[in-house]
């Protein structure tokens, strides 16, 4: 398929995720839809294994649940993994929480490693969960819209106006990508939670992604 074609087809489907991110919202699950959302209409060029991917929404399911047994309606908490990597955001009411929370995914099978950016506050408001929404629509669109990097390649989590970046990424594709999400309109931070690749692996993925296009 030609390139310019495919960038122009990707970003009505980035912009159209908005509608059910923002649906997904009213469950108060914003963080945990949007991302499975996005992960889940790229994954036939993921940069995962197939089962990793599988088991990234194994991790999310397992991890989610046992979160939410643990702190009820006391905590905000969402999760996201990406290749076996966790990332824990939200909100909850003091130390001995976040650290009970992160203990909890760590015994999740399949979890290799984890980061915790909860912060001790009250849970976000719907507003400020809605516009964390609008914004990870905004940052998604605009990946797919570089034409020196794929916007396939990664994961946008937004927490009150901080974007977190997830994927298997070049140091190159980790700084435009960090780049192009802080020049959106209401980011207030960027956080990297990058796996970096190298040079070799990425023209690897170049390659196979080239093969895929030929034979369609």
């Amino acid at each position: 398929m030609n390139k310019a074609l495919l960038v122009r087809l990707q970003r009505p489907v980035a912009i159209a995720l908005l509608g059910g991110a923002l649906m997904a919202s009213l469950s108060g699950c914003v963080g945990l839809v949007v991302g499975g959302a996005v992960a889940g209409t790229m994954s036939a060029s993921d940069r995962r294994t197939f089962g990793a991917q599988t088991e990234d929404k194994t991790i999310d399911f397992k991890a989610s649940n046992r979160v939410r047994n643990l702190v009820g309606d006391a905590a905000h908490v969402n999760i996201n993994a990406f290749n076996r990597k966790v990332l824990i955001t939200g909100e909850v009411r003091d130390q001995a929480m976040k650290q009970a929370v992160e203990n909890e995914v760590k015994t999740v099978e399949g979890v290799q490693s984890v980061v915790n950016e909860l912060v001790i506050a009250g849970p976000a408001s719907y507003t400020s969960r809605s516009n964390d929404t609008l914004l990870t629509t905004k940052v998604k669109a605009s990946l797919v819209d570089a034409k020196d990097i794929s916007a396939n390649s990664f994961k946008v989590v937004t927490e009150r106006g901080e974007v977190f970046l997830m994927g298997r990424v070049t140091q190159f594709e980790a700084g435009r990508a960090s780049d192009i999400a802080r020049g959106v309109n209401g980011v207030t931070k960027v956080v990297r939670v990058f796996e970096y690749i190298s040079e070799a692996e990425y023209k690897q993925y170049q390659t196979s992604s080239s093969s895929g296009s030929s034979s369609n």
